[in-house]
C-alpha cells in the first residue's frame, strides 16, 4: 500500500521522528554547499588560470566556436564562480543553478558525449551528475536555511 501524497512514510524506527524533523530542512544546505563548491572551485582555477589560457583550452576543445570562446570563458567564470557561490549561500539560488544545469547539458551532450559515459576515458559521467544536481536544486530553490528564504523572494 502507498502512502498517500503529501503524507510521509512511517519510520521503522518511530524514535528517530525528531532527528529528521531537524536534519530534513539541512539537508539543502549539504546539497547546495557540496554543489555550490565544486562549482565554485571550478570558476576559481579559470580565474587563476587566465582568460586567455582558458580561451585557448575552449579553442582547442571547440574550434568550430572560436570566435565565441572568449566570451564563453567569461561567461563560465562567471556562472561557475559567481553563480556556485550564489548557490552556497542560497541566494538567487534557482537562476544561478539553472544556469549551471543548461552548462552542464552543453558539456554532456556538445563536449563530452562523443567519449561515452566513463569520467575516466574522458565521458560525460561528471558533468550530467553535476547537471542534474544543478537541476534538483533549480526545481527546489534555496530551500529554509538560504538568503532567498531571508529575503523572501526568490526567482
Amino acid at each position: 500500500m502507498m502512502t498517500p501524497p503529501g503524507q510521509e512514510p512511517a519510520l521503522f524506527i518511530p524514535k528517530l521522528r525528531r532527528f529528521y524533523d531537524y536534519a530534513i530542512p539541512l539537508s539543502w544546505v549539504v546539497v547546495r554547499f557540496g554543489v555550490g563548491w565544486n562549482l565554485a572551485v571550478h570558476g576559481y582555477g579559470k580565474w587563476v588560470r587566465g582568460m586567455e589560457a582558458q580561451t585557448a583550452a575552449l579553442d582547442k576543445t571547440m574550434p568550430w566556436a572560436a570566435e565565441y570562446n572568449f566570451f564563453l570563458s567569461h561567461l563560465l567564470l562567471v556562472v561557475e564562480g559567481i553563480g556556485g557561490l550564489c548557490i552556497i549561500l542560497g541566494l538567487f539560488t534557482r537562476f544561478w543553478a539553472a544556469a549551471n544545469a543548461i552548462e552542464m547539458a552543453f558539456l554532456t551532450f556538445v563536449i563530452y558525449w562523443g567519449a561515452g559515459f566513463s569520467w575516466l576515458n574522458k565521458g560525460y559521467e561528471f558533468v550530467l551528475l553535476w547537471g542534474f544536481m544543478c537541476l534538483a536544486i533549480a526545481l527546489r530553490g534555496g530551500g529554509p536555511w538560504s538568503l532567498d528564504r531571508l529575503l523572501g523572494k526568490e526567482l
